[in-house]
């Protein structure tokens, strides 16, 4: 018998209303039972721990497991060394990518949800990770591979497998479900009982589960809280906004999807309160921050907008549209904040720009990122129609010229973006391939037959070591200037995820922001052409006649009386505000 008095009071009465909203009454008081047993025999095995969520120091590292390959040990003992090796001092968190046995998809067809791929190495070497640096892990929650166990008992129709998925008669009017693929939503699957059509959101060998079933959430919580006991401090849910169907509706962003993240957070708080939860939804603005909820849902959402805001910004030298996005967009609510990165394994979203670029903008975007190599993923509409939904290429790439063509300036506006995501409110994520300055793996495409492939190059590690130690090659240039402001950022309480943030308006060829912190104020400065520019200062917060305006990045003192800075092409400028010189 579970003792419910071994759970925060507030526990059992929040999953149950959750429940309520998710199942029938006949069933809820069962799924409530069960799941309490799970976080009570969590909490006893691992006793929740009280820490700070985050702070100033906080920077995550996205990679795939197999991202740097030696052939002198698994590639997850590599990664562990490079990461010791160069990176000790720069981030403190790794987001590495489904590390499990997989079917396609780069791990997003998961075969095992419970296993590490073995190509890659095992849970002793994740746990190596994880004693030096906070590990992130993705819980692939809508769907499974085709060659998950789950999915051979529907194909033999046995438990507890044949109720896990969606099937559909294939003429039933789906034309309304929004879509992030160009392919068919229901796939023919042959099974011991004949063909039968299964829901398929994003492949026709990634399969989608049947939340409806309260088995399925039930296997997937626990698979959570393993996730969890293995060292996980983030749990990413990887394609959230799809979980629910409902036919004859829209099938993203259902209030029951809303329910079940609540319910996450809510084990999250009684079982793990030191972790950290993060939705994943590549959709327009709005639609994103939804999933704060009312500071009950996730932690942390991605920062959607602002990669190809920020693209868009740079290659067109103008910060005019950037800055009316900043200026716009809803502060995060109390004990939530934003993961703000430039790039990840996937493309450059373009439904975030949905309401902030006009289509010519789009298109304009779209046929540049051509000309620098880049290609654009498709999705389909309710009326049957193509529409853009991202652009595959590496993010240094794509800075290698601006809408005049290609010029010489593609690592210093490459570090001014990630400059300018360094200083965005909330926890910045940079790519293993940004940090790295990883050019368009065409290969990689060429050999996988998939664009995705463009931005996931797997270096070998003396191939990347010998680059990083050439001081003119662009690798070493950009993975040495990231790793000093990273080290600068780190220490500034202004940056702390819970500052504040207050955009300028600066005219179109700067980018600027204040960031105010308790002890601190950081006016964040950037240009974003290719042009020097005049930056007139603001007034100074401190009365004192001695104050003055230190910039972080260069260590360069301007006194209070100074009115004007110039800034070269695509500089940065972080100027604290002091009170003295000596400050």
């Amino acid at each position: 018998m579970h003792n419910y008095d071994d759970l925060p009071h507030w526990f059992a009465d929040r999953a149950q209303a959750r429940l309520q909203y998710l199942y029938e009454e006949y069933q809820v008081a069962s799924v409530l039972h069960r799941i309490v047993e799970l976080v009570l025999a969590h909490r006893q095995q691992f006793p929740p721990v009280e820490q700070e969520r985050w702070s100033e120091e906080d920077v995550l590292l996205i990679t795939y497991g197999g991202s740097i390959k030696s052939e002198e040990e698994v590639p997850l003992q590599t990664l562990h060394r490079f990461l010791k090796e160069q990176l000790s001092d720069s981030i403190n968190s790794v987001h590495i990518l489904p590390f499990f046995p997989y079917s396609s998809d780069d791990g997003f067809a998961v075969i095992d949800y419970r296993q590490v791929d073995k190509q890659l190495g095992d849970w002793d070497d994740l746990e190596g990770i994880g004693s030096d640096f906070n590990l992130m892990f993705d819980l692939v929650i809508n769907h499974c591979s085709r060659e998950n166990l789950w999915f051979i008992d529907f194909i033999n129709n046995v438990s507890p497998g044949k109720e896990y998925f969606i099937e559909l008669d294939p003429d039933t009017d789906l034309h309304e479900v929004v879509r992030p693929r160009s392919t068919p939503l229901l796939v023919p699957v042959h099974t011991h009982t004949g063909i039968r059509h299964v829901w398929a959101t994003f492949s026709e060998d990634q399969i989608d589960l049947n939340y409806r079933n309260p088995e399925v959430l039930i296997e997937l919580i626990r698979i959570f809280l393993f996730y969890i006991s293995k060292g996980a401090r983030f749990i990413r849910l990887d394609a959230i906004a799809f979980l629910w169907k409902e036919i004859g509706s829209r099938c993203i962003h259902l209030r029951q999807t809303h329910e079940v993240v609540r319910l996450l957070r809510d084990i999250i708080e009684a079982a793990a309160p030191q972790c950290v939860l993060i939705t994943e939804t590549n959709v327009p603005n709005g639609e994103n921050i939804s999933y704060f909820g009312n500071s009950d849902e996730a932690h942390m959402v991605y920062q959607f907008s602002l990669p190809p805001l920020l693209l868009h910004a740079l290659h067109r030298g103008n910060a005019a549209q950037l800055t009316r996005w900043a200026e716009d967009y809803p502060r995060p609510p109390p004990d939530c904040t934003y993961l703000n990165f430039t790039a990840s394994h996937d493309g450059i979203g373009l439904r975030p720009l949905e309401g902030i670029l006009s289509a010519n903008e789009v298109t304009g975007l779209i046929e540049a990122m051509r000309e620098y190599g880049g290609y654009v993923a498709m999705k389909s509409n309710p009326d049957g129609k193509e529409a853009p939904y991202e652009i595959n290429i590496t993010f240094f790439d794509a800075l290698k010229g601006t809408w005049r063509g290609i010029d010489q300036w593609q690592v210093t506006r490459f570090i001014c973006a990630q400059t300018v995501m360094l200083a965005i409110q909330g926890i910045p994520a940079l790519y293993l391939h940004s940090l790295t300055a990883t050019p368009n793996d065409q290969k990689g495409v060429e050999q996988s037959g998939r664009t995705r492939s463009i931005n996931r190059h797997s270096w070998a590690l003396d191939e990347l070591s010998q680059l990083l130690q050439e001081p003119k090659s662009p690798q070493a240039i950009v993975f040495d200037e990231l790793k000093r402001r990273l080290l600068i950022r780190r220490r500034q309480l202004a940056f702390h995820p819970e500052s504040d943030q207050q955009t300028i308006n600066l005219g179109d060829h700067l980018f600027a922001l204040w960031r105010l912190g308790k002890y601190q104020r950081i006016l964040a400065v950037h240009n974003v052409t290719d042009q020097p520019q005049h930056l007139s200062l603001p007034p100074h917060p401190c009365p004192d006649e001695q104050a003055c305006w230190k910039d972080l990045l260069t260590d360069v003192t301007y006194p209070k009386s100074e009115s004007q800075i110039s800034l070269n092409p695509y500089q940065a400028l972080w100027l604290e505000a002091c009170r003295s010189s000596a400050w």
